[in-house]
């Protein structure tokens, strides 16, 4: 920037205009301050983005391997690839064998542990020597992680209980690293320690919630035990779907077609009784998902379900108190969680604008209207139709709470929603939380003039922006000044003229 700072951090006086364009002036450096200046002349010459227009164009594409071929918008899949609807809960693999277990679908012996000693009493307990012990985590790929501490793998084999109780020491309370969680890894809190089976043929068994059908789906494949996206993509005819009329419910014929289709004629009672009383704790649960991968005979020909996932709908926790009970924040962003106790729909991004918008749609375009001007969302926050000034400010907290963070944009088109409802929420915000970082606010709808009126005779560093564009071109250019100036260890303070 031009200035001899003498070893101490200068101060940038940024001067908040009435338009986006930002430049800094060389030479003009006083005793370490660096003034930067917004032109008073620059005009915009971008034309108008068609954003409703090329959201509506966007066709539909399969959203995700883990959905199974649930659908969303093209521009929710592919533009914002860590972007995610969380309709449900999902829980760890002890609780999916206590609810087939409570369903009468067989399950192997297990328990489990939140310590060592608990390891080691739960494979005392088991009637086998071959035990495994796994890790639980919300995260695929546990048998080819690592934790951090040095212990290979998330899925081990042990064949005592001191041994179990020394894998688990090794697990408990370190971080697992898979190809899911990337390199911060996940905390893990509890094992599952089981006892093995040896299956001589394994099937992929598993019902779920499903668009283009209207409702429930039964998938099922002679080719279990593996990633059943692989088998998808290599051997798509070894899949079968099977939809099912949630008014008729589960039928004799439909589950015998299935025990067909797997191979299990000679087991199809034992079958038939397995695909009902799966289709039983789905809709008896609430459920959005249960995946048994696999479900296998062993050795003595016993059938087992040797892994499951599962998946709730958040709509029925009043319902299923017990199951979301075992919720287990841990595995979640602490953001997203703090986020869900005001209704605020919050999802963590890697970029440097923090958003707060109401509605999921005007959300997205607002996420790409900023990617388009050379920037990149911090975060995904739909503050709904009916937010009050209480939690606009807490969406500012959270906001707030990530150090990636160097501007924020609020875009709100007030319909249900009051303009002035949001300004006073941001107003409280920033006046709480003491924001040094710029707040780039476009409003829009209902009591816009007073929202305006509250923002001005506030005196805070908050800009408005009734041109989305514009907002947006501002929100940018502050963010990389901000960006710019930290990186150059240099305090910023936004001050805007009167």
């Amino acid at each position: 920037m031009g200035a001899n700072t003498g070893g101490k951090s200068p101060l940038i006086l940024c001067n908040l205009g009435k338009v986006a364009s930002a430049r800094l002036i060389p030479s003009e450096s006083y005793v370490g301050l660096t003034f930067i200046t917004f032109s008073n002349s620059y005009k915009m010459a971008s034309r108008r983005i068609g954003i409703v227009e090329r959201l509506a164009a966007r066709s539909l594409q399969t959203f995700g391997s883990q959905q199974h071929g649930a659908k969303l918008p093209n521009f929710a899949a592919c533009a914002w690839p860590g972007l995610q609807q969380k309709r449900s809960l999902n829980v760890h693999e002890h609780v999916s064998f206590t609810v087939l277990q409570k369903n009468n679908i067989p399950v192997p012996g297990f328990g489990v542990a939140a310590n060592e000693e608990e390891a080691r009493d739960i494979a005392k307990s088991l009637d086998s020597t071959d035990v495994v012990v796994k890790a639980q985590v919300l995260a695929g790929g546990r048998g080819k992680g690592y934790f951090k501490g040095g212990l290979k793998g998330g899925v081990k084999l042990v064949f005592s209980a001191d041994e179990a109780s020394d894998v688990a020491r090794q697990m408990i309370g370190d971080m697992l690293v898979t190809k899911q969680t990337g390199e911060k890894g996940i905390p893990c809190n509890k094992v599952l320690v089981c006892e093995r089976k040896f299956p001589r043929r394994e099937f992929y068994l598993a019902i779920m919630l499903e668009r283009s059908f209207g409702g429930p789906v039964i998938i099922a494949s002679a080719q279990g035990g593996i990633n059943i996206e692989e088998v998808a993509a290599e051997d798509p005819a070894a899949i079968f779907k099977f939809p099912v009329d949630i008014q008729e419910g589960i039928t004799d014929e439909i589950a015998q077609n299935i025990a067909h289709k797997l191979g299990l004629e000679n087991r199809l009672e034992e079958t038939v009784s397995v695909v009902k009383n799966l289709y039983n704790a789905f809709i008896s649960n609430d459920a959005s998902m249960i995946e048994i991968n696999p479900y296998a005979e062993d050795t003595y020909g016993k059938m087992y379900a040797l892994d499951a996932k599962m998946r709730f709908d958040d709509n029925a926790e009043f319902r299923q108190q017990e199951i979301f009970s075992q919720r287990d924040n841990t595995q979640e962003d602490a953001k997203e969680v703090e986020a869900a106790k005001y209704n605020l729909n919050y999802i963590a991004l890697d970029g440097s604008i923090g958003c707060l918008v109401n509605g999921a749609g005007l959300a997205m375009a607002t996420m790409d209207i900023i990617k388009l001007h050379g920037g990149s969302p911090a975060n995904f926050l739909d503050v709904g139709g009916g937010a009050t000034a209480e939690q606009v400010k807490e969406a500012f907290k959270i906001i707030t709470a990530d150090p990636q963070v160097h501007a924020i944009m609020v875009n709100i088109f007030g319909g249900i929603m009051r303009c002035d409802v949001i300004a006073q929420g941001v107003i409280a915000a920033a006046e709480e939380l003491s924001l040094k970082i710029p707040i780039v606010v476009r409003l829009q709808g209902t009591n816009v003039e007073d929202a305006k009126a509250l923002i001005a005779l506030s005196n805070l560093r908050i800009l408005a922006c009734d041109n989305l564009d514009d907002a947006a071109k501002m929100a940018v250019k502050l963010s990389q000044i901000v960006t710019m100036a930290k990186s150059a260890n240099i305090d910023v303070n936004f001050e805007i003229p009167v």
